[in-house]
């Protein structure tokens, strides 16, 4: 979301998250408290809302989500690429955890624990395919990780979104219940639809982002690029996503408060998913002698998820007031507090099977610029 501040020395994870982001929890339940108040004393909101639309989604959700989804994409250094796509141990591992290891996890966890809500379950299943590009950087940065790998794994993890999220969606919300003799997503379910919103809303700010920083760093430099320009930008992919939550919960009202346990199963399955994913990418690190900070960029590439993108996709695909977007909407209220916990998880794992390990971080990117 926001762009953190420089990263902070080991030990002091929460002190570096921006007000902003360390308060990120309470912003997302006051604008779900906001969205509940605007629908339930603003009679006919839904109507106005989707009298235009663009891809299935209505025009102001539409900007919200263009706009929740740009800072992100701006922040992404896709010229380092070189250096950690040599690193084949850590390409291979983190392409295996993203793409088939986590997917198939959430779907396993979808139909553990939400059986009898098909439409939740087909919102978490779509939250376990939007691999994580967002807020992945500031975990990394908090956790002392390796910058750079963090930079050129979300760029993977952008491109091939693009180009496969329509596929894997369709896999397991079609093929894989089909041959497992489950129930399969409803007949509303579209390849070509979900296809359509990925390039619309991940392909569009993809493409943004990429000439933003192409031209920004060609004019004026990296260091006025990353220090001067990233921070004013920032904060509005926060803007974008409260805003964006503000209207779902508007047009959701009534679904919400009538089933308060609903919301409770669902961010279950997400606390599982963070944590053993998480734990699950440490350990593989560790075995594959990664070292620390690169260790710990894929565990944390691994575990956090693009609600964003899964958000999109729900609404374009499904509808703004389906089970399948509240799903991706209480996605980021359960990440948030875990990933944070996990930055101390992380940090602690360092002292202990890491000892030696001098964080690849500490320097600002200027700093490393001049090595």
């Amino acid at each position: 979301m926001s762009h953190p501040a420089q990263p902070p020395a080991t030990g002091q994870a929460p002190a570096r998250l921006s007000t902003l982001d360390r308060f990120l929890p309470v912003w997302i339940v006051a604008a779900m408290a906001a969205g509940l108040l605007l629908g339930r004393f603003v009679p006919g909101i839904a109507p106005t809302l989707d009298s235009v639309s663009v891809a299935g989604v209505s025009l102001p959700i539409a900007v919200g989500l263009l706009v929740m989804m740009y800072p992100v994409l701006a922040k992404v250094r896709y010229s380092e690429t070189r250096r950690v796509v040599a690193d084949r141990k850590l390409m291979i591992t983190s392409l295996v955890l993203n793409w088939v290891a986590a997917p198939a996890f959430m779907f396993a966890l979808a139909w553990t624990f939400l059986p009898d809500l098909p439409e939740y379950r087909t919102g978490l299943i779509i939250v376990g395919l939007a691999r994580c590009i967002a807020m992945v950087m500031i975990w990394n940065d908090l956790a002392c990780g390796d910058r750079e790998a963090a930079a050129v794994l979300v760029a993977i993890n952008s491109v091939f979104q693009v180009l496969a999220f329509g596929a894997l969606g369709w896999f397991y919300l079609q093929v894989l219940p089909g041959w497992l003799g489950l129930e399969t997503a409803s007949a509303d379910f579209s390849f070509w639809a979900i296809t359509l919103s990925v390039l619309i809303f991940l392909g569009i700010p993809l493409l943004a982002g990429f000439l933003t920083r192409t031209f920004g760093e060609r004019a004026r430099g990296r260091d006025w690029y990353e220090n001067r320009f990233l921070p004013k930008i920032g904060p509005w992919a926060l803007y974008g996503l409260l805003f964006t939550i503000v209207l779902l919960f508007a047009m959701q009202g009534d679904e919400i408060t009538s089933n308060p346990l609903d919301v409770a199963r669902i961010a279950l399955p997400l606390l599982v998913y963070f944590v053993v994913v998480f734990v699950a990418g440490m350990v593989l690190g560790k075995l594959l002698g990664l070292g620390y900070p690169r260790t710990t960029t894929l565990a944390f590439t691994a575990s956090g998820n693009n609600f964003e993108l899964a958000i999109a996709v729900a609404i374009a695909t499904y509808g703004v007031t389906s089970g399948q977007a509240l799903a991706g909407v209480v996605g980021p209220l359960i990440e948030v507090p875990v990933l944070v916990a996990l930055v101390y998880a992380a940090l602690w794992a360092q002292k202990k099977y890491w000892p030696t390990a001098t964080p690849t971080v500490a320097d600002t990117p200027a700093e490393k610029a001049n090595r």
